[in-house]
């Protein structure tokens, strides 16, 4: 399998220092990535548009030195390239699939991120069981599942005031106007479509952005969590109904 097609010029602007680890990950990816069925070998030319880039410059929606989860990480997206691209963040990559976690174990090292990055084997839903141990400041996912599915899997691992950033296609209003009600209700608050990239990239990063609500004093945040994941289930087996129907 060749190496990743060169990187554009605006990539070593995104990725600043971070750069030659960049590269050395495009290699990875387009090379063990494809061999091991994590990354489809048509996507080796546009790994760092589609990919790398677009998954850096979500950076600009994430605070000084947060703690991050990168749920259902893959082969790494978007959670690698943000921590290349800022050396302030602590990244958590949790992905449920043994053959991920390896590439992504094997992945950190090579990149030395070791200090900085952790790899979690588990399934989000799962995560909600240990509310209390798993807290982080944002939560991001790509293409991971339905709006209403992927706040209820997100809340009990992001701190209260802390913040979803889901990266979405085209359709993500459309998408919004459909789930707004349960994401509020799950306790999402300033919920919102933002563009990352804009000024950097050709095509500009969609990503969802939520905050997780502060409770009131005395408010039982754990049952709330708990009806969340339910109705985000609920949600998605209503809307598979409607479509068989």
């Amino acid at each position: 399998m060749l190496p990743a097609s060169g990187p554009p010029a605006v990539a070593r602007g995104v990725f600043g220092d971070g750069f030659d680890l960049a590269r050395v990950y495009a290699d990875l990816l387009a090379t063990v990535g494809v061999e091991r069925g994590l990354i489809g070998p048509r996507e080796t030319d546009r790994l760092w548009d589609r990919h790398l880039l677009n998954s850096a410059v979500i950076e600009e929606a994430v605070g000084s030195a947060a703690t991050v989860v990168d749920v259902g990480s893959g082969a790494g997206l978007p959670g690698i390239p943000l921590a290349l691209v800022r050396p302030d963040l602590k990244v958590t990559l949790l992905e449920p699939m043994q053959r991920r976690c390896v590439f992504l174990h094997e992945t950190v090292a090579r990149l030395g991120l070791e200090g900085r990055v952790t790899v979690v084997r588990g399934r989000a839903p799962d995560m909600a069981t240990t509310v209390e141990s798993h807290r982080f400041d944002v939560a991001v996912a790509r293409a991971l599942a339905p709006l209403e599915r992927l706040g209820a899997m997100l809340l009990p691992m992001v701190k209260p005031g802390g913040v979803m950033l889901a990266l979405r296609g085209s359709s993500v209003v459309e998408e919004l106007s459909v789930a707004r009600g349960e994401l509020d209700a799950q306790g999402w608050r300033e919920v919102d479509v933002v563009k990352c990239g804009v000024g950097r990239l050709a095509e500009p990063t969609t990503v969802l952005r939520a905050v997780h609500a502060v409770p009131p004093p005395g408010h039982r945040q754990g049952s709330e969590i708990a009806r969340g994941v339910r109705r985000g289930r609920e949600a998605q087996r209503a809307r598979g109904h409607s479509r068989s129907t």
